[in-house]
């Protein structure tokens, strides 16, 4: 845990057990047209399942709220229960303490965006080539927009100056470094030179900063309009328009 988490815990020494995802719509990676449904699972404690989701969705939006209003190390357990209107021991209960509800929040996001690395891993140059030469928008590419935007309140707290530092470079790492080894030549995806690497980190940084830049600035373009801005953004080269 960053050092910046430890300052929003009250003492509690409760176990963390799982808890349940509140449900919040597709995975981005149903934009995959390869992706396989899962079978239904079945729910023995399905009543209490969704307790835990209720609670965890107001808890969730109460954290939102006071990392807007406060900045994520000014307030304590309590504050943050009582603007979710549940008692303590519901948070305890069921995440530890602060710590462990962002943890978990963070990991449901980590979990969905990273389910997308197998659609691009899917992807080759030449595929990407065939959306750009037809100017349309690559389908995993509009499902990451539309999951971005699903998540763009806690996102804009979270990743915003009062909110967890460490995050934005997990989403840096999961899903933008992806994105760029996506449209590198196979001969380079691989290569450990120095170079490589750092043209690697360079344009994924960029592309935080994109996605970073779309939620600071209220997300008024559609996910459409934002796949098109990516993959014009892939190939744009210094002296060309800046125009889509």
């Amino acid at each position: 845990m960053p050092t910046q988490r430890s300052s929003i815990s009250d003492s509690a020494t409760a176990a963390k057990p799982a808890a349940a995802r509140p449900a919040t719509g597709a995975s981005p990676a149903a934009a995959c047209s390869e992706a396989k449904p899962e079978a239904a699972k079945p729910a023995p404690f399905a009543v209490e399942d969704r307790r835990i989701t209720r609670s965890k969705r107001a808890l969730r939006d109460a954290l939102v709220e006071l990392i807007e209003e406060r900045g994520l190390t000014n307030f304590s357990a309590s504050d943050l229960c009582a603007r979710a209107d549940l008692n303590r021991g519901t948070l305890y209960n069921n995440f530890g303490d602060m710590e462990g509800l962002l943890a978990a929040l963070e990991d449901d996001i980590m979990d969905d965006l990273e389910s997308l690395q197998s659609c691009m891993q899917r992807l080759s140059l030449k595929d990407v080539l065939r959306y750009r030469v037809n100017k349309k928008p690559m389908p995993f590419l509009v499902g990451l927009f539309d999951y971005l935007r699903e998540q763009g309140d806690f996102l804009h707290a979270i990743m915003g100056p009062k909110g967890d530092p460490s995050f934005g470079p997990r989403v840096r790492d999961a899903v933008c470094t992806e994105i760029i080894q996506t449209i590198l030549h196979e001969r380079y995806r691989n290569d450990p030179s120095p170079f490589v690497q750092y043209y690697v980190a360079f344009y994924a940084s960029a592309y935080l900063g994109v996605i970073t830049h779309w939620i600071e600035t209220g997300m008024k373009e559609s996910s459409q309009e934002m796949a098109l801005v990516a993959m014009r953004l892939f190939f744009i080269k210094p002296g060309d328009p800046i125009r889509l």
